[in-house]
């Protein structure tokens, strides 16, 4: 049993999460040579517009399309700057479940940014997908992912040992694999009650159908 996800983009008070376009390669680029993001993603590095171009025009495209999941670019909705990412992977449809990871560029962090786009992921994945769990894996060491968890609401299940490789640069500037845990977090539909009010605070969230 294997659905497709919707082409939609959703949209929060002060964050719009829409699929990714061509103009997008450069700033996708410049954020995921970030250091951060290297460390904790195995994302190629350096990472290149070579890189980001075949992400965003063919590889993301196809998680939708062959129903592995979705890819959102997450825009700042005033100044329709790019914030950073979402991507919903995994998704295995008859359990009704799936997998999310965020990236943030530098710039923004700080801002809430991504609680506000993983909520606001999570209620489009509960309400409008009928979806009956979201599960996210940081690595052990990683807090700032670990908060934005506990933040919207997720309940830590555990730990995977020795389940992730990380990366580390030397004092040479050379990157360095190092093998690490992952913590297993994961949201229910009900786990949202009091965290959905918070966004709803701030204005809740809209789909928008067939983004074009």
């Amino acid at each position: 049993m294997t659905g497709t996800f919707p082409n939609v983009s959703i949209s929060t008070e002060r964050l719009v999460l829409r699929p990714f376009e061509d103009s997008d390669i450069e700033a996708f680029a410049e954020m995921m040579n970030d250091e951060l993001v290297t460390t904790w993603t195995s994302v190629p590095q350096p990472y290149t517009e070579a890189d980001a171009r075949a992400w965003i025009t063919e590889l993301a495209p196809a998680e939708r399309a062959e129903g592995r999941g979705i890819v959102f670019a997450v825009d700042e909705f005033l100044t329709q700057r790019l914030v950073g990412t979402v991507h919903l992977q995994n998704t295995n449809w008859r359990v009704r479940s799936t997998e999310i990871a965020y990236v943030i560029a530098p710039w923004a962090r700080g801002e809430g940014y991504a609680s506000e786009a993983a909520l606001a992921t999570a209620q489009w994945i509960f309400h409008d997908q009928s979806f009956e769990r979201l599960e996210l894996r940081t690595a052990a060491d990683n807090t700032a992912s670990q908060q934005v968890a506990q933040k919207i609401g997720c309940i830590s299940e555990g730990v995977l040992r020795g389940a992730w490789i990380a990366r580390t640069r030397g004092e040479n500037g050379e990157w360095t694999d190092v093998r690490t845990d992952l913590i297993v977090w994961s949201l229910l539909p009900e786990d949202l009650e009091g965290v959905g009010e918070q966004l709803a605070d701030t204005g809740g969230f809209t789909s928008f159908a067939d983004w074009n």
